[in-house]
């Protein structure tokens, strides 16, 4: 250790960390070049997000569609048809908010959502109005979470636009499905089986 308190020493050290700095800085600059060179490009995130939220606004509709078939409960199909006509109007803004970077939307629903619909066309009467209620929270609760995210860090202008403009409806939607779920659970206490699809739904 005294070595360094001789002035060669001390020289060597210096030049050694100015060096190994020297480096990491030009290494901070070509990464941020290399970053900055795709400015016009939707993130690899963006296009995540629009993928993802394509897919889910094509299974709102299509589970819409359903509870305006099945429900029981008129908040149920009023519900279901408000989906159809938002979440078609969402995509058709997606779509256009895509097309500006080129972006290709998937056409069908996720897997998931498939499973999800699959579940839910088995069931009728008021097991259908309390599994769709249910559903619908858990979707906006995520769905919300995931506009958020792009609202506030997206880097794509379009996509990112459509987030913001989109979140206060799902945000609303919310607020409906919890009260359709509150709805539904209130005029349909737990029953049996074999009362759970009763005369207790309205046309």
């Amino acid at each position: 250790m005294k070595d360094l308190n001789s002035p060669l020493m001390k020289v060597a050290y210096v030049a050694g960390v100015t060096t190994f700095c020297t480096f990491l800085a030009c290494w901070a600059v070509l990464a941020h070049q290399e970053n900055a060179q795709k400015p016009a490009h939707a993130a690899v995130s963006d296009t995540q997000f629009a993928k993802k939220a394509a897919q889910g606004g094509m299974a709102e509709v299509k589970l819409g569609q359903l509870a305006q078939e099945k429900g029981t409960s008129d908040t149920v199909k009023k519900f279901g048809q408000r989906m159809v006509e938002d979440h078609t109007k969402a995509g058709d803004e997606l779509k256009r908010a895509a097309a500006q970077d080129n972006i290709t939307l998937p056409d069908t629903i996720s897997a998931k959502d498939k499973a999800t619909y699959d579940e839910l066309s088995k069931l009728s009467g008021a097991a259908f109005d309390r599994a769709y209620a249910r559903d619908m929270v858990k979707d906006h609760e995520e769905d919300i979470a995931d506009f958020n995210k792009e609202a506030n860090g997206g880097k794509n202008a379009a996509i990112k636009d459509f987030a913001t403009q989109t979140l206060p409806t799902l945000q609303d939607h919310l607020k409906e499905a919890k009260e359709m779920r509150q709805n539904v659970s209130a005029s349909n206490p737990t029953r049996t089986k074999g009362n759970s699809g009763g005369p207790s739904g309205r046309k």
